[in-house]
């Protein structure tokens, strides 16, 4: 019998079986397929129950199958995000046909109940989620500054005892983490070594976050399987490190949507685009709008965009990651910022594509999936355009499928939902300033202020900080106003250590408050000669703005434009806070005469 034969009744088949179900199966015709590696430009796919049928279906569609025309379109596999941290917005990425994610740490709890989910088929509306679960990192080090307690290693000998432990909690894969800046506190080459043996013992992919070139030959060099992120720099041996990656047959995610934030840049605006904008209410577009850096440093991408150019040229696999949940990104949107920067960075759009779809379904053995293929998962993204030539296309979406559904009633109610909050938000006026804009108005009986829950200490404490703070108020300065001491003590144990004094402006605490009105604070400050933060916080966004300032022996005047404070939205404030730290101490400073200014 002729192969064509056997695939028409191979096909029949599986038809068969469907219509019993009495579930009619659809039929993308005529369309421009993206199967993973190669484009392909005239075909119909026809899938049903979740399954891709047949990839390159040909004859009259079967009785009852939805007909998807796609003239002018391409069908691509569903997105895999080789890099996010889900724990928040589980909505977002299905609708910018992101229909799977690997996730680098998140909550144990939460991991298993989405493996629950996509076991027992129910997960239509959300990606699915392959996890590394807790990571592996010293105490102090990266992935403890979050308030959440986790288990963490010191030395080589506990790694077989670690990773047995994250395996038997659910981790697919091991994510370990080694990162010196910042404050933390590194895990050993010694113990990185063990932990990636360890994890090759049970059979589990090991995968390294690094922060420098030297790292990241040192976990290549050891046996990682892949590195997690680049680093961001102004030069790099590109040519070396690619040639060590494809000879230990590593793969790289570079990152670039978080190193952008990270470098305070913004290659282009995923905002401006009206579609993607209508699906992204206030609250979820706000961590997009935020930045890692205060200060915009475009050179620091030379050194990621010159590594991946090489790996590329080497045959490294170079996968499409976001860091999603990081400032700078959003889940499923990002993507598409990840595949321009890709191609940006010397991948051609073909090449950008497979990175975000076959070459990381390979590289963390996700079986049928990143693929257009008989017998693969129906997870599919339709596009205008042609992304193989223009990598744009892929923000063009027409249709995504999870398992084999729809998510254009998913992708309507969000509109809907986004647009009723819009419109809410509307009738919320800005909340009118004081007349001189001060909202300081501290006495030794209390620190008072004309609008909120005013002022009050902070600490590390709730992310399991030692540091400790006492405020009280001085004599009166010539002018009348008191001005606030704030003697602090800064403990060691985190990065982000800190303690100071922050404002509330709402009725409760981290309550958003429209300061729309206000362009920037301004404030007097003296103190012990050191340099201090002040801090803003507002709705949806996980890392607060921050400005230094130097509190100087004399009373001197400082002014931080709201503009100055990266990703934070005026029109939704949630705390404003003058703090000591990181760096371990004693601290002391004097603020006075604290105003928001409306010019």
């Amino acid at each position: 019998m002729k192969p064509t034969a056997l695939k028409v009744l191979s096909t029949a088949a599986i038809l068969m079986l469907a219509a019993c179900a009495n579930a009619a199966p659809t039929l993308v015709k005529d369309v421009r397929v993206f199967d993973g590696e190669r484009v392909h430009e005239r075909r119909s796919v026809l899938f049903d129950k979740g399954v891709i049928l047949d990839a390159d279906f040909r004859g009259p569609a079967p009785r009852d199958a939805r007909i998807v025309e796609g003239a002018g379109r391409t069908l691509l596999p569903g997105l895999i995000d080789a890099h996010t941290h889900a724990f928040r917005f589980y909505e977002l990425p299905v609708l910018f046909g992101v229909t799977t994610q690997v996730d680098m740490f998140t909550e144990v709890n939460m991991m298993k109940q989405a493996r629950q989910d996509m076991a027992a088929g129910g997960n239509h509306a959300r990606a699915d989620l392959f996890s590394a679960g807790t990571l592996v990192t010293a105490p102090g080090g990266h992935g403890t500054q979050f308030g959440i307690a986790i288990p963490t290693i010191t030395k080589p000998e506990d790694a077989q005892a670690f990773v047995d432990a994250r395996i038997a909690e659910g981790s697919d894969f091991i994510k370990i983490v080694m990162e010196g800046g910042h404050g933390y506190k590194p895990l050993d080459l010694a113990t990185v070594r063990a932990v990636i043996a360890a994890a090759h013992r049970r059979g589990k992919l090991a995968v390294v976050h690094i922060g420098n070139e030297r790292d990241a030959r040192a976990v290549l060099e050891a046996g990682a399987d892949g590195l997690v992120h680049l680093f961001t720099g102004s030069s790099a041996d590109a040519q070396g490190l690619a040639r060590l990656a494809r000879a230990r047959g590593a793969f790289v995610i570079p990152t670039f949507a978080v190193l952008e934030s990270m470098a305070a840049y913004r290659g282009d605006d995923l905002l401006a685009n009206p579609a993607f904008a209508a699906l992204l209410d206030k609250d979820a577009q706000a961590p997009l709008k935020a930045r890692y850096g205060n200060e915009t440093r475009p050179d620091l991408l030379a050194a990621p965009k010159a590594v991946t150019a090489a790996l590329v040229k080497a045959g490294v696999p170079v996968l499409a990651g976001t860091d999603a949940g990081n400032p700078g990104t959003q889940y499923g949107i990002s993507m598409h910022r990840e595949l321009a920067a890709l191609v940006e960075a010397g991948l051609s759009p073909a090449q950008a594509l497979a990175a975000a779809t076959s070459a990381p379904a390979k590289a963390f053995r996700l079986g049928q999936r990143g693929r257009i293929g008989k017998g693969y998962k129906a997870d599919l993204l339709l596009v205008e355009g042609n992304p193989a030539a223009d990598i744009l296309a892929t923000r063009r979406i027409v249709e995504v499928w999870k398992d084999g559904e729809s998510a254009r009633a998913l992708a309507d109610g969000q509109r809907r939902q986004v647009a009723r909050a819009a419109q809410e938000a509307q009738g919320t006026q800005p909340l009118q300033l004081p007349p001189d804009g001060r909202i300081s108005l501290f006495s030794e009986k209390r620190l008072a202020s004309p609008f909120g829950m005013g002022w009050g200490p902070s600490t590390d404490s709730f992310a399991g900080g030692k540091s400790t703070v006492k405020l009280a108020a001085q004599p009166a300065l010539p002018d009348g106003q008191v001005p606030l001491a704030i003697d602090a003590t800064v403990a060691p144990g985190l990065p982000f250590a800190w303690a100071g004094v922050a404002f509330m402006p709402g009725a409760q605490p981290m309550q958003p408050v429209n300061l729309a009105q206000a362009k920037g604070v301004r404030f007097k400050v003296r103190g012990d000669g050191k340099t201090y933060q002040m801090i803003a916080m507002a709705q949806g966004v996980q890392m607060p703005g921050a400005k230094r300032f130097t509190a100087g022996p004399e009373w001197t005047e400082v002014t931080i434009p709201f503009s100055e404070l990266k990703g934070i939205d005026p029109a939704a404030v949630t705390m404003l806070g003058f703090n000591a730290g990181p760096q371990p101490g004693d601290y002391r400073f004097e603020i006075a005469d604290v105003r928001l200014l409306d010019r």
